[in-house]
């Protein structure tokens, strides 16, 4: 004769939402303390600043001013360069997208080529080069606003890390001369604050190039150079800090099948150092788009420096929060983004997984 046992179920209190608002807010008496106090903070915060964003922030600075919140003194009879240009970039990431959801390996050296096409394309088609003159129709001195803000950060992350990679294996060259080239370089520009390089490049950058091309360059393609190599030397310790972290397994390993040092550093070692370091790569190329800011100091009018630039009209006088909060939020917004496809990076290639 057999009897039935009945499954007792857990307590209500310890399972679902009552089970994980005892073990995370109010396990203890001091936890239940905090969690009261914090809402209680959060809440007259948020009242307070939502009251101000709907009854008293005078918006209309930057419904009026938007289209110089965004591309400064872009001609806006070239407006549709920049249409085109966001098409384009829309397309390539729902390409990217498509290919990574699928997981087809085949199609991501294709993507990853054409994004470096795309970008090269992007540039050519906002300065206007190919109308039968060599100089731009836009050129990149009048650059400004949002469209300034993207296109420096934009450029130092994709240049920077590449030649950041070069100089961390530099830096683990058996040759004395590039190992201590790279060894200098990383420790002087990372000795220094990134406002000290941008004015090094305004100032001394024309010193090292021919009369005939100094006399062209223009205070956008100085300052991208600065931001470019400033970012490539904290990239390049990012990188050194994960060749560090491989075993010497995996370089007797490639060894064991008969690869040479170059191909053991590039297919068995890079990839995985590289791998293990997204988070910190990406959180630099986050702080690099930050410091776009700094610009403004050198007489480049970024996002910040446009924003500055409208609290001064006449009829806008006094909205320094409503200007320097919507722009806080387009940080945000694409800080944010950034983050969100490191992520997605992340758990696709098993960081920290496996």
């Amino acid at each position: 004769m057999t009897t039935a046992t009945e499954v007792m179920k857990p307590p209500r209190t310890e399972v679902g939402v009552l089970g994980w608002l005892k073990k995370n807010l109010f396990g203890t008496w001091y936890d239940a303390l905090l969690t009261v106090g914090s809402v209680a903070f959060i809440s007259v915060v948020l009242y307070g600043v939502t009251n101000w964003a709907l009854t008293g922030a005078k918006w209309g600075v930057v419904t009026t001013n938007i289209k110089v919140f965004m591309v400064g003194r872009y001609p806006y009879s070239e407006i549709w360069r920049i249409w085109a240009s966001i098409g384009l970039f829309a397309v390539m990431a729902a390409i990217t997208g498509v290919v990574w959801r699928l997981n087809i390996a085949r199609a991501r050296r294709a993507v990853t080529i054409s994004w470096i096409v795309v970008s090269l394309l992007t540039v050519v088609l906002l300065a206007g080069f190919g109308e039968n003159t060599p100089i731009p129709r836009v050129p990149l001195a009048i650059w400004s606003g949002l469209m300034l803000t993207l296109t420096l950060g934009i450029v130092g992350i994709v240049a920077s890390f590449p030649i950041g990679v070069l100089l961390a294996l530099g830096r683990r060259s058996n040759l004395p001369v590039i190992k201590v080239f790279s060894t200098m370089f990383i420790e002087i520009v990372r000795g220094v604050p990134l406002i000290t390089v941008l004015f090094i490049a305004m100032l001394m950058l024309p010193l090292f190039l021919p009369a005939s091309i100094s006399g062209r360059l223009s205070n956008v393609l100085r300052v991208m150079v600065g931001m470019t190599l400033f970012s490539a030397a904290y990239v390049a310790e990012n990188v050194r800090g994960g060749l560090q972290a491989i075993p010497k397994g995996q370089y007797e390993a490639g060894r064991a099948v008969g690869l040479n040092e170059a191909y053991v550093m590039a297919l068995i070692v890079l990839p995985q150092a590289l791998r293990a370091m997204i988070p910190a790569i990406v959180g630099q190329f986050i702080s690099l788009y930050k410091d776009t800011s700094l610009v403004v100091i050198v007489g480049l009018l970024d996002l910040l420096g446009i924003a500055k630039a409208v609290t001064g009209q006449t009829e806008w006088i006094g909205t320094q929060k409503e200007v320097f909060a919507f722009a806080g939020v387009i940080y945000f917004i694409t800080c944010s983004a950034l983050s969100y496809a490191s992520r997605r990076l992340e758990k696709q290639l098993g960081v920290g997984e496996r």
